[in-house]
Parts: C-alpha cells; sequence; structure tokens
C-alpha cells in the first residue's frame, strides 16, 4: 500500500505559517518513496460576521507568541486595515480549487504571505481571486484563472473540503499543523520540532527502515 506523510494544516493557521520553514526543509530531505498529502483541516467554517475582540486579541497575542519563540513575522497592520472574520474554509476551498490545475503549494504559499506579510483577508472570496490573479500572470505555473473561480465555487470542491476536514479529524486530534505517517494502511503520530526538522525525519526514517 505504499508510505504516506499526510501534512494537516489550514491556509489560514498561525502555527502552520510559524512552522513553514522547517516543513519545506523537512520536505526537501523526505525519502523519496514517502508520498505528501495535504489535508486541509479547516479551523473555521464560513461566517460573515466580525470577529469578536476578545477572540481578535487572542489571535494577536497568538502571533506574538510565535514571533517570540520562532523569530516568525507577522505584519499587525491586518487586524487594523480589516474586518477579521473566523472564517477559513474559503481559504482551504482556495488551496483545493489550485490543487486541480496543480498550482495547492503556490497558492497555500500566496495566502500564507497575503495574510501574515501583505495584512490582506484570506477570509474574503475577492482576496483569493485576486491571488489566483497574481498567480495566473506566472506563466511557469499554468494556473488558468477562469478555472480557478468556477473551481472555488464549485460543489464538488465544497464537498472535497468536507471529505478532507473529516480525514483531518479522523488522523489527528491535535490541531494544526500535525504530521500523520500511514505505512501499508497503519497510522501514527508523528512527533514535529518546529526548530529543527531533524527530530521529525529521523523518526520517519526509523519508521520507514
Amino acid at each position: 500500500m505504499g508510505t504516506t506523510l499526510y501534512y494537516l494544516y489550514d491556509p489560514m493557521c498561525s502555527w502552520c505559517w510559524g512552522y513553514r520553514p522547517v516543513w519545506d526543509l523537512l520536505q526537501q530531505n523526505l525519502p523519496p518513496a514517502i508520498f505528501v498529502e495535504y489535508v486541509a483541516g479547516g479551523l473555521a467554517p464560513d461566517s460573515d460576521c466580525s470577529m469578536p475582540i476578545a477572540q481578535q486579541h487572542l489571535i494577536q497575542n497568538h502571533w506574538r507568541t510565535i514571533e517570540q519563540k520562532l523569530g516568525t513575522r507577522f505584519n499587525h497592520d491586518f487586524w487594523c486595515d480589516n474586518t477579521p472574520r473566523r472564517s477559513t474554509y474559503n481559504a482551504c476551498r482556495a488551496a483545493i480549487a489550485a490543487h486541480k490545475q496543480g498550482c495547492q503549494l503556490p497558492m497555500i504559499d500566496a495566502i500564507q504571505r497575503a495574510y501574515y506579510l501583505r495584512a490582506l483577508n484570506p477570509s474574503n472570496l475577492s482576496v483569493l481571486i485576486g491571488l489566483a490573479e497574481e498567480l495566473s500572470q506566472q506563466k511557469s505555473l499554468g494556473l488558468d484563472l477562469e478555472h480557478f473561480i468556477t473551481d472555488i465555487n464549485a460543489t464538488n470542491t465544497d464537498k472535497e473540503l468536507v471529505r478532507q476536514v473529516g480525514l483531518a479529524r479522523k488522523l489527528s486530534q491535535q490541531g494544526f499543523p500535525s504530521l500523520v505517517l500511514e505505512i501499508d494502511g497503519v497510522c501514527q503520530q508523528v512527533p514535529l520540532d518546529y526548530s529543527d526538522y531533524k527530530l521529525t525525519l529521523d523518526y520517519i526514517n526509523q519508521q520507514t527502515t
């Protein structure tokens, strides 16, 4: 059945952004026989309501904690320039829609940079379409903007998000990001180190050799 490493994430998860440099290095050093599958866990369902002030302060504190612990960059202007909503499903749909064109990773990267560095709000469909338009201008990616717009609004994309959210909950209860290794149908949680990929890589190598 082979070996799959599931990466449970949300494009708008701040700890996923903090883990990003280590995750990139881990992927670069994984044994080639391991298949990596991204699973959008969906932190928060669709909502048009403004995020309560107390929740805004809580998330801002998360950002500061990650900055202090990991040195991750955040643009705190986001909280002044936007009306935050506790709503990440659109961002997840954008990743799924882009995946249909082989552009999942560039889209996740674009969403994270838009949210955390450019102070844009990926809860808004207009922002996500704008990011897709930017990616479509990179000829090497081959992203078709019209197809993306169709796909992000498609029923099949929503069904796939429901599937991935369910799979994430089935695989792990430890939040995002999480790594789960499946070897011949047997799953196990993989330890994360936010400062060094080698601990996780050593664990994976021990399980697969």
